[in-house]
């Protein structure tokens, strides 16, 4: 429960910043444009691919069943899935060139 109030807001939130980050490079033109538009859309896809990712842990740790043998493996599920995301907007700050 509480890997998923953490992990949305936070998905929601890098989801949010990837979308407005173009807006970083309006005044830009030439070859920094250029170059900044096809380093974003390379981290766009990296983003949306961790979330997907994230979105999908997130999911399995609900699925496991409530059981006392599968403790481990939702309470580890339950905190990789917000660590994933972490990752991945590390990840898109790092793939995209900022003019």
């Amino acid at each position: 429960m509480i890997s998923s109030v953490v992990t949305v807001p936070l998905g929601l939130l890098a989801l949010l910043y990837g979308a407005l980050s173009p807006m970083e490079c309006d005044s830009c033109n030439g070859a920094v444009a250029e170059r900044f538009h096809d380093s974003w859309t390379i981290g766009w896809t990296v983003l949306w691919i961790g979330l997907i990712v994230a979105l999908a842990v997130l999911i399995a740790s609900w699925a496991l069943p409530h059981q006392l043998r599968f403790a481990a493996r939702r309470v580890g599920l339950a905190l990789a899935a917000p660590a994933t995301v972490g990752v991945t907007f590390v990840a898109f700050m790092a793939l995209v060139d900022w003019p």
